[in-house]
């Protein structure tokens, strides 16, 4: 989750209000600023409507920028906020928010219009297999790398993610793994971190993830690198919260239709007929959110 360049952001509240207001004008938008004490612990807002209110009720603009700030200000800290309190923010319209430390220092500031959430998951994309059914095309290219218009289709997966708020992923690679990990590094360049399991032998569909370590958030989003996906991850998650789940199963629903009458039986006899129904199966989709305490049951280094 990469935030806003966000130095210009910052006061000390030995600022005077003039001073707030003239910095106030060097900024692009969000137009506010955020007044930190000597140590850095963030104490207030400015913005220029507090400027207004400020002078308006007779107040000097030589005065300490602590006279006019928000001392009622919104903040999230990390590894600490719930969906609750994204959905708080945004009914008060609220789009700017800083990001805290446990200290009370600015992580980063969010703009909330850059995401379509804040999820408090840890991401596991699975990358590691050949693509043998591709032949030639994954002979000298791991399938994630493969192009769908002007990038590989794992960087659609990551920037997904990464739009759902998504900052801690962590990659499993085995086939042609050097190409994927130089292709996306530590994962600085998107302001996030990307971390890599090497897997010496396949670890099958889910054994890559009893070699997480510590995993930020409420749970694990794992998912495959070789998929495009429109799919909201919020909505994904809201229902994994609301089943209390273990686990949840991203589906495609696949529908079968019969051209024919088919007989409804109960052994030999008949009970009725359906006029060329339609059967709806469900695929798996190869997206899943876990419950973290599930990675115990997983066997370490094995297939799974």
């Amino acid at each position: 989750m990469s935030g806003l360049s966000f130095s210009k952001h910052l006061i000390k509240d030995t600022f005077s209000v003039l001073q707030a207001q003239a910095r106030l004008e060097e900024v692009v938008e969000p137009r506010v600023l955020f007044v930190l004490d000597k140590k850095n612990k963030l104490v207030g807002s400015v913005s220029d409507g507090d400027i207004r209110r400020h002078l308006i009720e007779g107040y000097a603009a030589n005065d300490s920028v602590e006279l006019a700030m928000n001392k009622d200000f919104r903040s999230l800290t990390k590894g600490q906020f719930e969906l609750e309190d994204i959905d708080s923010l945004r009914s008060k319209n609220i789009h700017c928010v800083p990001l805290l430390n446990a200290d009370g220092s600015i992580d980063e500031i969010l703009h909330l219009r850059e995401y379509e959430s804040l999820l408090p998951l840890t991401a596991l994309i699975m990358a590691g297999g050949k693509g043998t059914r591709l032949g030639r095309l994954t002979e000298y290219k791991p399938k994630p790398l493969l192009t769908i218009g002007d990038k590989p289709i794992l960087e659609y997966n990551i920037d997904r993610l990464i739009k759902f708020g998504i900052r801690q992923i962590y990659i499993s690679v085995h086939y042609l793994k050097e190409q994927i990990m130089e292709y996306f590094g530590d994962g600085s360049s998107k302001g996030i971190s990307i971390k890599y399991i090497e897997e010496t032998v396949p670890l099958g569909t889910i054994g890559a993830l009893s070699l997480v370590e510590k995993p930020q958030g409420q749970a694990i989003l794992l998912m495959n690198a070789d998929l495009l996906t429109n799919l909201n991850f919020e909505d994904m998650y809201r229902f994994y919260l609301a089943k209390n789940a273990s686990v949840a199963i991203a589906s495609v629903p696949f529908e079968v239709k019969i051209p024919y009458a088919v007989l409804e039986t109960d052994g030999v006899h008949v009970r009725g007929f359906a006029e060329k129904p339609t059967y709806t199966y469900y695929s798996n989709a190869g997206i899943y959110i876990i419950n973290p305490c599930e990675i115990q049951i997983i066997p370490k280094g094995g297939q799974y």
